[in-house]
């Protein structure tokens, strides 16, 4: 019988992990490289698709919350205990780029595979998270469901959310069916990672492969109706 592996000897798959990123990369492909998959559409859906089947390859158990997102569990020998979870989004901007969002999902994917090919057993179990519409491009609020998964916003909020064209959250999340059966929210976890691309110079700057966020931008939103009429003033000589 082979020994445990060592932690220090235990790497990921790096071809496998930018495999997936490829090819989660075509659903929604742009010309210029980029990825155009906004959230409730029936490219989201194939890219939900696609996740899903290679959770469920990897032999993970997937719940899908009322908001649509999707959790994808490793067990544990406490398998009852509060679990560590990681992940991110795949939905994108209507111009977004192929690694905001989808690293995320796709590394912590990864991870579960990566104990798997080890034959590691955890001690509390591993989730991989898949939040809906964190970009806020199609339905606002942004990070909508996360929010709801946190308490901050309540679930008839999310579902009766509208895009440009009037459809609403719900409608669209029932149409491609993934409209699921678990809480949402209401339960604890032992931790909580993201692993996210830079959306700036500073780690290329100085010549740094991985940084550790310490702030984040705040944001609000306002919705501005001004009443009147165009005009000019005319100066008299």
């Amino acid at each position: 019988m082979n020994a445990a592996p060592k932690p220090t000897d235990i790497r990921i798959n790096a071809g496998r992990l930018w495999g997936a990123l490829m090819e989660m990369a075509k659903i929604g492909a742009t010309p210029k490289g980029g990825v155009k998959r906004l959230t409730l559409t029936d490219l989201d859906r194939q890219g939900r698709d696609l996740f899903v089947a290679w959770c469920k390859e990897a032999g993970l158990s997937v719940t899908v919350d009322g908001v649509g997102s999707i959790f994808a569990r490793r067990r544990g020998r406490r398998n009852s205990a509060p679990p560590v979870v990681s992940g991110s989004h795949l939905d994108t901007q209507p111009s977004g780029g192929r690694f905001d969002g989808c690293y995320g999902v796709m590394a912590a994917l990864e991870v579960a595979r990566t104990l798997n090919d080890h034959g590691i057993e955890t001690d509390i179990p591993f989730e991989v998270a898949m939040w809906t519409n964190e970009e806020g491009s199609r339905f606002l609020p942004v990070m909508g469901a996360s929010g709801a998964f946190a308490g901050v916003h309540t679930v008839k909020e999310i579902r009766e959310a509208r895009d440009a064209e009037g459809i609403s959250f719900g409608d669209a999340l029932d149409s491609i069916g993934y409209a699921g059966a678990a809480p949402v929210g209401g339960r604890p976890l032992a931790a909580y990672f993201e692993a996210h691309i830079e959306q700036g110079p500073l780690l290329e700057n100085t010549g740094n492969t991985v940084g550790v966020v310490t702030g984040a931008l705040g944001q609000r939103w306002f919705e501005v109706s001004v009443s009147g009429m165009d005009a000019r003033r005319v100066a008299s000589l």
